[in-house]
């Protein structure tokens, strides 16, 4: 049956290219169930035949004028917008998630093209005049050369672009190579990136699996790496690449905590963490998977998620009124359900149990329910570790002190949120807490564009956030200038130049 599927390929030089490896995995629809295309997995050849034609494509590029680089990305964000329905469609189809929420990712990709269609005015460099007698100093910010991209199943339309637009606008030449669970949203972008007027090379799609990312990470013709997935690959992306010579940013893994004081609405809340935890059916890096209950907060707050979770309408993600879709594959769905197992037997309190969830007409799909745990203990595999699924935990502890010290005592610090309405606290909750984006009574704390998204601790690798202003950092490297334009030669010096 495998035989029959349509394969997807690659994207190199501009077209797409049918893979030459003899290697594929299957690409499901998560809400039947089935594989309904299958994709190609690149070897270590047909990786360094990429990377050749980014490299081919990079002198012509990083030449262009900022300002030409930035009408196709002009052109591009209107693209994006145009076939906006049409790449949701695609994501949904392959992902699972609901089309809402596939519409709101399109929508935040697009806000990072539109940052980056501002390129001339943050190539900027800083000019000093006159550092010295005759003597003026200035900075520039040049490519860095060929840049790749490894990027993770659950967001295959938002996550690539928070790289590829300023890599390019930087005027650097792309690989991205997507997760092969759901390669048809890049697969697009990069057709759309061809028409709004980018030359062949300029943006690559390369699907694979590792033989394909070691490749990337230690063939010399790559010159930076950007990646975001697990702790575990991030760490191993970052060292590798770090030690074949190239800049690398990493980011790894989540466990994101929202904190809820005694003064908090319970009601607001439990609506906060039902859309932050089970969105997306939790397979978010940003989710709220520990909700961490302060004084005597707790009791309130579980029976006002009962009634929120009661709510959640679990259907294929194409159901215009659906909440939350199907987990991405079966294995992923057995990993999630084995967790749900562990903390029954480590001795947490099963609230609310959603392992038994079927959807009719669909019932080969990916879907499971709602899970909330209580009485959860920081020594739980439940709480250590990042589950990616539709799994909520309680923890709770008497005050502030005691959140500040479990949020800050886990390995993990990508994101965290505080609901209160005392602002003493909150402003002490944010002086304090060891995250990188942290929120107050905003439950998932996504910077806009134009700031940047990394985490502290082991949520990241590298000392460069992604997309914004260390965005632009990351894709270009710093030149400083130091010009002087003498009349006359007044002999050898040999002490150390001072600015006189």
């Amino acid at each position: 049956m495998t035989g029959e599927l349509e394969q997807l390929g690659h994207y190199i030089g501009g077209q797409r290219v049918a893979g030459a490896s003899g290697r594929s995995a299957p690409v499901f629809n998560p809400a039947l169930g089935v594989a309904t295309t299958q994709v190609a997995l690149a070897s270590a050849h047909e990786t360094r035949s990429v990377i050749a034609a980014a490299r081919a494509a990079l002198p012509e590029w990083s030449d262009t004028p900022a300002l030409r680089r930035a009408r196709v990305l002009f052109r591009f964000r209107d693209l994006i917008d145009k076939n906006s329905e049409e790449i949701a469609g695609i994501l949904t189809r392959e992902h699972g998630k609901v089309l809402a929420d596939a519409r709101g990712e399109v929508t935040r990709g697009l806000e990072i093209v539109e940052f980056a269609c501002g390129i001339p005015q943050l190539l900027k460099g800083e000019y000093s005049d006159a550092v010295g007698r005759g003597i003026d100093s200035w900075s520039l910010r040049q490519p860095v050369g060929v840049c790749a991209g490894i990027t993770p199943f659950n967001f295959p339309a938002m996550v690539p672009m928070w790289m590829f637009p300023i890599a390019i606008a930087c005027g650097n030449t792309f690989i991205l190579k997507p997760s092969e669970k759901d390669p048809g949203c890049p697969l697009r972008l990069a057709e759309l990136l061809t028409e709004a007027g980018a030359p062949p090379g300029v943006l690559n799609v390369l699907n694979g699996d590792r033989e394909a990312v070691d490749t990337l990470l230690t063939d010399p013709g790559v010159n930076a790496i950007s990646f975001v997935g697990s702790t575990p690959v991030a760490e191993h992306v970052f060292r590798t690449g770090s030690n074949h010579g190239k800049r690398v940013q990493a980011l790894g893994g989540a466990k994101n905590h929202m904190v809820v004081m005694p003064d908090a609405d319970p009601a607001g809340a439990a609506h906060a963490l039902a859309g932050a935890a089970y969105g997306s059916a939790g397979e978010r890096c940003m989710a709220i998977s520990v909700a961490v209950a302060v004084g005597d907060a707790g009791d309130r707050l579980v029976e006002a998620l009962k009634t929120e979770l009661a709510a959640i309408r679990v259907l294929p993600g194409t159901a215009e009124d659906a909440d939350m879709g199907p987990l991405v594959t079966r294995e992923h769905l057995d990993r999630v359900l084995g967790y749900v197992a562990t903390g029954v037997q480590e001795g947490a309190k099963l609230v609310v149990d959603g392992r038994k969830m079927t959807v009719a007409g669909h019932e080969r799909g990916f879907f499971m329910g709602p899970v909330l745990f209580d009485e959860v203990t920081p020594s739980m595999r439940i709480y250590r570790e990042e589950i990616f699924g539709p799994v909520l935990v309680i923890v709770r502890v008497p005050d502030l002190d005691g959140a500040l010290e479990l949020v800050n005592g886990h390995e993990y610090g990508n994101g965290t949120a505080i609901f209160t309405r005392d602002g003493g606290a909150a402003r002490e909750f944010c002086r304090r807490v060891n995250a990188g984006m942290v929120g107050v009574n905003v439950p998932i704390p996504v910077p806009m564009a134009f700031h940047s998204f990394g985490g502290w601790k082991r949520s990241l690798f590298g000392p460069l956030h992604m997309h914004g202003p260390d965005g632009v950092r990351f894709y270009t490297r710093l030149k400083t200038v130091t010009a002087r334009w003498p009349t006359g030669s007044k002999g050898a010096e040999f002490t150390m130049p001072t600015m006189k």
